[in-house]
């Protein structure tokens, strides 16, 4: 939706964030120190721990957590999420305890790959769409667009840009990401913090739903089973797909630091692919780990739309099971893309 420096790629521009980290205690009398000088430790390694008691406390016993999941001193990494965790150690000594903490940040240990793609297919695409998000269900493509009075839900025609279906929303609403699964279609919208659901078939909303921890609505997409929602973090939120209750989360790191403003989402191939508000390139995150295996850069196709006033950046990706192949457009671009991505 919005508002890595990567090897030596040039032109992907997706910018990482710096992993450095100060250690944080409420204690005064104990402090916990790790294997890390730098906090920052790769899910290749083992995190150790080790409580210093500078004051020499006779210590009754001590709990360790890490993000708020029971631990030893010793923790292999491999099997965790990335990203910012707090280790919190509860200390009993004298009758009474104190809480020692630390933030530490877990990344990838592998650098991620570049991909490069073909296009298959150019069709035609509405130039006044500020598209927001893209899906193929049951061989229909779906749009969202965004803006404030300018908002829509659309089934399209993607090989000739004829509209089939089209819903106005409300001009209190700034549509965004969208998916569909068991016949209904979940539109987010940005900051009115609500979901938008709708029958597929006869194309009329049926229902909303409210965000928890994520405030904002930026991307969505499916797996099947359930979904996965961006808020403009580097945070990508699982949803239940009953209740659309956040259950969990992960956070889009590389070997060294997070990526942030994750947008639009597609799954494809038991991958998140997502690209980055104001960027031109997509990473595909494994959704188990939080881990940037790869980017694609797509900037070479703005340059083969036409260009005008109202031109903006890449968004909107759709992952067609049929062809296998990727469905790639932007904000007011009048072309939609069909892309073969080439893994090197």
């Amino acid at each position: 939706m919005h508002p890595i420096k990567l090897l030596t790629f040039i032109g992907f521009g997706l910018l990482l964030t710096a992993c450095g980290n100060n250690a944080s205690s409420k204690s005064s009398n104990f402090l916990i120190q790790i294997n890390s000088e730098t906090n920052v430790i790769s899910n290749a390694n083992t995190l150790r721990i080790e409580l210093i008691n500078p004051k020499n406390y006779k210590i009754d016993s001590v709990q360790l957590t890490l993000d708020n999941s029971k631990i030893e001193t010793s923790v292999a990494l491999a099997s965790m999420t990335l990203g910012e965790k707090i280790i919190k150690a509860k200390v009993y000594y004298d009758s009474k305890f104190e809480i020692a903490l630390k933030k530490v940040t877990i990344v990838s240990a592998t650098a991620p790959k570049l991909y490069t793609y073909e296009i298959v297919n150019t069709y035609p695409h509405d130039i006044t769409s500020y598209t927001q998000g893209l899906e193929f269900y049951k061989g229909n493509l779906y749009e969202s667009t965004g803006q404030y009075g300018e908002s829509k839900l659309r089934k399209i025609d993607y090989k000739t840009g004829k509209v089939l279906d089209n819903i106005n929303l409300s001009k209190g609403y700034f549509g965004e990401g969208l998916s569909v699964l068991n016949d209904k279609i979940y539109q987010l919208t940005w900051k009115e913090g609500r979901g938008l659901v709708y029958d597929v078939d006869r194309f009329e909303q049926i229902e909303t739903f409210n965000y928890g921890q994520s405030k904002e609505g930026w991307g969505l997409c499916n797996d099947g089973d359930k979904f996965y929602k961006s808020d403009g973090t580097a945070y990508i939120w699982t949803l239940n797909p009953q209740t659309l209750s956040e259950e969990g989360s992960i956070q889009a790191y590389t070997n060294k630091g997070k990526l942030t403003n994750l947008n639009e989402l597609e799954w494809v191939d038991g991958k998140i692919y997502a690209n980055r508000y104001q960027k031109n390139g997509v990473a595909i995150i494994n959704p188990q780990n939080g881990a940037i295996e790869a980017v694609i850069d797509f900037k070479k196709l703005k340059t083969k739309v036409t260009k005008h006033q109202g031109l903006d950046v890449l968004n909107g990706m759709a992952y067609n099971p049929k062809t296998k192949t990727l469905f790639v457009t932007g904000k007011r671009w009048d072309k939609l893309f069909e892309v073969k991505i080439i893994k090197n």
